[in-house]
């Protein structure tokens, strides 16, 4: 028994007390991996911004990156019927006015948000935010401005115009709202 704890102690001590090998590279890998560490040692990290240093030497982000600046307003809300998410023809005028601004804007993109009242559950809600949105899009589309420059979202009833309880509020509710996003910068 003595015998088998000092081999087994000896194992033990043999195993951890071992240096372990490195594993070599074969020569062609060697000098990329070694660029890589080389290029990686000379980025800087980006300098602290103190309240020493002057307004000239801080650049901006903006200044280097694309930027997107939000323009709300810029487009009258389109109204929905209680329940409903068809576009009526009182508003399509008004759709009409935002595909030749977004012909003529070519850096501007559209985000269109879908809202109800607070009529439903929070899911049906925000079923029916995002139908609103995007028969809003759907006619947008059709009228020749690119799918892909219009966005939609749904806020069910999270983000109300008025909070009576009153048909009157909650036909204000039920609308597609626009935000236009603006590319800054170059």
């Amino acid at each position: 028994m003595k015998k088998y704890l000092v081999f087994l102690f000896l194992v033990v001590l043999v195993s951890f007390g071992c240096k372990q090998r490195a594993i070599t590279q074969p020569e062609a890998e060697r000098p990329q991996k070694e660029e890589a560490r080389e290029t990686m040692k000379e980025k800087k990290a980006p300098e602290e911004v103190t309240e020493k240093q002057t307004p000239s030497k801080v650049e901006s982000v903006e200044s280097k990156e694309m930027a997107m600046e939000e323009q709300e307003n810029l487009f009258q809300d389109i109204h929905f019927d209680f329940d409903k998410y068809d576009v009526k023809e009182e508003y399509k005028p008004e759709l009409k006015k935002i595909a030749p601004w977004m012909a003529k804007n070519a850096g501007a993109k559209l985000s269109v948000e879908g809202h109800t009242d607070e009529r439903g559950t929070n899911e049906y809600n925000l079923a029916l935010g995002d139908r609103r949105a995007k028969a809003v899009k759907d006619y947008l589309v059709s009228l020749g401005v690119p799918s892909s420059r219009i966005d939609t979202i749904s806020y069910g009833e999270e983000k109300p115009l008025c909070t009576d309880h009153t048909e009157e509020c909650w036909a204000k509710n039920r609308r597609a709202h626009f935000v236009v996003l603006h590319k800054q910068g170059k």
